[in-house]
């Protein structure tokens, strides 16, 4: 028998928890270690904040799995106990990976060694990519060597693209916390057309993530208090990269509902998690235009334009939690109800999004200002100005 919803709400309100209460021990640690963020040139926040959120975030993920362990609604799930436990020890690897780069920085090189261990720990317990699908051509049976090499190269590309996004208060966590809980529906719907197997630990495994992401996010939030550091960005997209894994690439089935086929494997996720992985795709082709490393970090990130634009911190964290919103409903939509015509609302309030992104006051105020227009466009005998002094 299927875990129902409520067990799966229960392991997230217990993950969001235990990640909020342990937030402030970690920050108490991150003085004690030095592991604390200091403003830069490179860096948009202001104050020296502790980095070792992500080690609340770790316990989060482990005592929502503890608690599914131990609560019987999932003896299904931790029948597999490889898969389960393979998740746990790749979880604890990548964090112990960002922890050492949030402290005394590694090299890139040596980062990306603990991600391939990290990945390889999840192939270790069959958390692995056996079957690729392309759409409209079919499915393609991964040999086993292959199948460890994509694994590890999808987690790789998962952790970056989360680690690279993680740069403005609460966006991070936001993106990962909507995309977690859209992920959760899609994996409802697939058991619920009996195409996700009762073991597949998919489902706790993305609950629990979105709770971490919750329990966290009244810490992070502008103006925040901590950080989650590479460690738990590195964490965060470990897991979502073991959860689509367990989904898409383990099944050979078809899902088309009424009229859509079942998305290749990767391909929801790719489509949910649009933000930071569009945000990698655009890093790495910036820097191999300029020229520099892969690695070398840079303030053109799609966070860093949005507040070139003149949007404040929050507000561009606001603007990016709601395309991921838009792209989760993209995905959803037609696997829920097999049709597409509903796209249509999609497309109107994504074109409604990139007005106001753009036509924002906030933007044509700065834009004025860049400009040397120093008159405020709503009331243009009003200055607004950096030296601006209102008239008595």
């Amino acid at each position: 028998m299927e875990p129902g919803i409520g067990a799966h709400l229960l392991v997230g309100l217990v993950a969001a928890l235990t990640t909020w209460a342990c937030v402030p021990l970690t920050e108490r640690l991150a003085h004690r270690l030095g592991a604390v963020a200091q403003p830069d040139e490179r860096r948009v926040h202001q104050r020296a904040t502790p980095t070792l959120g992500g080690l609340a975030m770790l316990a989060g993920v482990l005592a929502a799995l503890l608690l599914a362990w131990v609560g019987g609604a999932f003896d299904e799930v931790f029948g597999n106990e490889r898969a389960v436990w393979s998740i746990a020890a790749a979880s604890v690897a990548i964090y112990a990976v960002g922890l050492i780069d949030d402290v005394m920085e590694i090299s890139a090189p040596a980062k990306i060694a603990g991600l391939v261990l990290a990945g390889s720990l999840l192939t270790i317990g069959d958390v692995s990519l056996v079957f690729f699908r392309f759409p409209f051509l079919g499915v393609v049976v991964l040999t086993p060597d292959l199948s460890v090499l994509v694994t590890v190269l999808w987690v790789i590309v998962m952790a970056n693209a989360v680690n690279l996004v993680d740069g403005l208060d609460g966006l991070a966590a936001g993106i990962v916390g909507i995309a977690a809980a859209a992920f959760f529906v899609y994996t409802v719907q697939l058991a619920n057309a009996g195409l996700l197997q009762p073991d597949n630990p998919a489902p706790v495994l993305v609950v629990a993530v979105a709770g971490v992401c919750a329990g966290f996010l009244p810490h992070n939030f502008h103006p925040a208090r901590t950080f989650m550091g590479d460690g738990g960005a590195l964490l965060l997209g470990l897991t979502m990269a073991a959860a689509t894994v367990s989904v898409g690439g383990q099944t050979r089935d078809e899902f088309s509902g009424q009229t859509y086929f079942f998305f290749a494997p990767l391909v929801i996720p790719l489509v949910i998690l649009g933000v930071p992985v569009l945000d990698t795709i655009f890093a790495v082709l910036r820097r191999a235009r300029n020229r520099s490393g892969v690695a070398t970090a840079d303030k053109g990130h799609l966070h860093h334009r949005l507040m070139n634009l003149g949007h404040g911190q929050r507000r561009s964290v606001l603007i990016m939690w709601t395309w991921t919103t838009l792209l989760s409903g993209v995905a959803l939509y037609p696997t829920i109800t097999g049709k597409g015509d509903g796209l249509v609302l999609f497309g109107l309030a994504a074109l409604a999004l990139l007005l106001y992104t753009y036509l924002h006051p906030g933007v044509r105020r700065h834009r004025q200002r860049r400009d040397g227009d120093d008159r405020d466009p709503e009331d243009p005998d009003r200055n607004v100005g950096p030296n601006a002094v209102d008239a008595p």
